[in-house]
């Protein structure tokens, strides 16, 4: 078994520590939920945008269920205890997840492009049967990856130290812990987390270029709408991939404790990406004030 560290040792932190996450995880089931049921029940919402942004949802509850329960149990709990099993389960899926979330981004940018550049073709080009498509290949995608990472670190042997300094298992910390030198495990991860980062990363720059310089060329007021919603996806990439690109694509051992970063693409993006979808976006809003009605 494995001890983990979690966020702090005072109980008076631990207690305030608790109730603070414990709103910000019913703040992401409650957002993202909202979302889903929002897009689901409303027909002005079936653009492949909505479709996306209702998965993104999807993802954003799991990528946080995967952590926040067993840190909220944890923060009780005297002896913060997690089973090999278990520790390397929660690592598979939060991997699995979260890529599939970079993946999903990354086809949502792709989105943002056909709509603004290729406007006459947008609905040829995203038909519903290409967006269930591309949701598969993010999922195959994120599993892929997260079958990688898994299988480079259970083939470690463990002997020896078993305190993990963070609230959950993760690649970096756990594979510090390895009796045996990692250094080309190190370097497969992060190759492996490189090559995963620069493609997303790559294909959302340069799906923005053209974007950017479409509008240059004819802005229109229909333009203005689709740019509106790219800001808003520009913020939850950043807010998504920053963490991310610091946590796995720097040396593990430069920064052996980075709980702070952790937290921003465990627990505030998933809670903070309904608010920026719907502050946004008019049309989720009105949506929401109907279903709002209905339910009175």
């Amino acid at each position: 078994e494995f001890i983990l560290l979690g966020l702090s040792d005072t109980r008076e932190l631990q207690v305030f520590f608790f109730t603070f996450f414990l709103l910000a995880y019913a703040m992401v089931l409650l957002g993202n939920l909202l979302i889903i049921v929002t897009v689901r029940t409303d027909p002005k919402l079936s653009s492949p945008m909505y479709f996306l942004l209702c998965n993104l949802s999807f993802i954003d509850i799991c990528c946080t269920s995967v952590t926040s329960p067993r840190m909220l149990v944890d923060l009780l709990s005297q002896r913060k205890a997690i089973a090999f099993e278990d520790c390397i389960a929660q690592l598979f899926f939060l991997h699995f997840v979260g890529t599939s979330q970079m993946f999903l981004l990354t086809a949502m940018a792709y989105d943002r492009y056909t709509a603004i550049c290729k406007p006459l073709h947008y609905t040829a080009i995203m038909s519903r049967r290409v967006c269930w498509a591309l949701v598969l290949a993010c999922w195959a995608g994120g599993l892929l990856h997260s079958i990688v990472h898994t299988l480079l670190t259970i083939q470690l042997p463990f002997c020896g130290p078993n305190k993990i300094n963070n609230y959950f298992c993760d690649v970096p910390p756990v594979i510090q812990l390895a009796c045996t030198d990692i250094y080309v495990t190190e370097r497969l991860i992060a190759s492996n987390s490189c090559l995963v980062s620069l493609l997303c990363f790559s294909a959302l720059v340069t799906s923005y270029v053209f974007i950017l310089v479409t509008i240059r060329v004819r802005f229109t007021e229909g333009h203005w709408k689709a740019l509106s919603t790219c800001a808003s996806h520009a913020m939850v990439v950043t807010l998504f991939f920053a963490p991310c690109i610091f946590s796995y694509l720097l040396s593990f051992s430069t920064f052996p404790s980075n709980k702070p970063v952790c937290m921003i693409y465990t627990v505030f993006s998933p809670a903070m990406n309904p608010l920026i979808y719907t502050l946004r976006n008019n049309e989720v809003k009105v949506s929401m004030w109907k279903l709002w009605k209905r339910c009175r």
